[in-house]
């Protein structure tokens, strides 16, 4: 699944994505975009334009990877080496 990704350490306020695509972005208290609303299919014309006008190019799409299954795989044999050590 894409999901928005908005860099905040980069964002300078400019309100280029808010003025394009309000849909998904808003100013939030500090002057800096915020993502109001996530993705849900694939990105519109709109979004598109506000990721390309972005000065600093603080917004991007990820494909959001399932990790929760890696993470539980990796955990397994670590929780198994742990109870073998107390034992």
């Amino acid at each position: 699944m894409k999901k928005i990704v908005l860099n905040k350490s980069l964002c300078v306020g400019c309100g280029a994505c808010v003025a394009i695509c309000g849909e998904h972005f808003a100013f939030d208290d500090n002057g800096l975009s915020s993502i109001i609303k996530n993705l849900e299919g694939e990105p519109t014309s709109e979004l598109l334009e506000a990721i390309d006008s972005c000065p600093t190019n603080a917004i991007s799409i990820s494909e959001e990877v399932s990790e929760p299954n890696n993470e539980e795989q990796q955990e397994e044999p670590t929780s198994e080496v742990n109870n073998e050590v107390n034992e």
